[in-house]
């Protein structure tokens, strides 16, 4: 693995983009999954409401958080991401992007499929902040979980 200038993920459009404008960061009221997640050793939280329509599709997600912009973003994606998924699908979603993150280099393909969440590959080149990068999809399981 060739390490990188860390500089360059903080520049980079889609994770700038999903810093400085999270998506759906509105606290959601009377939501069917709650998780809260909170990696001690560098301060980043996250914080997701989801609510599923009759179907028990994602219709909703709040998601707040602090912390790193890797973190920040991740969040802000992931809460674009489970958007009209079942709560499987989303599981799903979750372990595919673990695989991205902490398995073999993923294919041009895999990438599209992840939409912006391919964007974070290239913080596998710094294992330090791959945490930073899993915190939202860790949480979001354990409301899986939980619900």
């Amino acid at each position: 693995m060739a390490l990188g200038n860390l500089d360059e993920i903080y520049r980079d459009d889609v994770i700038l983009d999903h810093r400085r404008n999270p998506r759906n960061p509105v606290r959601l009221n009377d939501p069917d999954i709650v998780a809260d997640g909170v990696n001690p050793f560098c301060g980043d939280e996250i914080h997701l409401q989801i609510r599923l329509d009759y179907e028990g599709r994602v219709s909703e997600v709040g998601f707040q958080g602090e912390g790193c912009s890797i973190n920040q973003a991740t969040g802000s994606m992931l809460s674009e991401a489970i958007k009209g998924l079942t709560p499987n699908e989303a599981a799903g979603l979750s372990d595919r992007f673990h695989t991205m993150m902490q398995g073999s280099e993923p294919t041009p393909e895999q990438l599209a499929g992840l939409g912006d969440l391919g964007s974070l590959a290239k913080v596998r080149d710094f294992p330090v902040r791959i945490k930073c990068a899993l915190l939202a999809w860790s949480t979001l399981e354990d409301g899986l979980e939980s619900a």
